[in-house]
């Protein structure tokens, strides 16, 4: 059962939200059979994205990313099941669109690296931070979904 509580972060862009995509990304992860524990719309601060992102502040594009980020309102979530952190990345298809697959969201519903409307964690590891800096403990719902059987053998 341990495996299965594997935790990720995924926050639909304010591109996505602002495209009216955040039921059908939703859906996807739903439909996948992972379980939803927190999430929330809001403006972020940019506090908040500069710490999101202090991996990539020395990258020439981090003061745009920051100020996109900020430029509207975006969901923020947290994901559980079983191998959810590598299995979203691939649903989420590759960072700039035009590597990404049909019938993965970025191969779906993007065009440009610059408006790529998801983020996921990119490991077990960045998750844990991810979730830390978005959401307190209280924040997280633990429950028991009545598909668990039917997912998980």
């Amino acid at each position: 059962m341990a495996s299965i509580s594997e935790c990720t972060f995924i926050a639909i862009k304010p591109d996505g939200v602002q495209r009216g995509l955040v039921g059908e990304i939703i859906k996807r992860f739903e439909q996948k059979g992972f379980k939803l524990l927190a999430m929330k719309f809001m403006l972020a601060s940019e506090d908040l994205l500069r710490e999101h992102y202090i991996d990539l502040q020395d990258q020439p594009f981090y003061a745009g990313l920051v100020t996109y980020m900020h430029s509207g309102p975006l969901v923020a979530m947290v994901w559980e099941g079983l191998n959810v952190v590598k299995t979203s990345r691939v649903m989420l298809g590759e960072t700039n669109p035009a590597d990404s697959k049909p019938g993965t969201i970025r191969g779906d519903f993007c065009v440009q690296v610059g408006k790529n409307i998801i983020h996921g964690s990119d490991s077990v590891e960045s998750a844990e931070t991810e979730i830390n800096l978005w959401f307190t403990p209280e924040e997280l719902v633990g429950y028991t979904s009545c598909a668990h059987q039917w997912i998980y053998e």
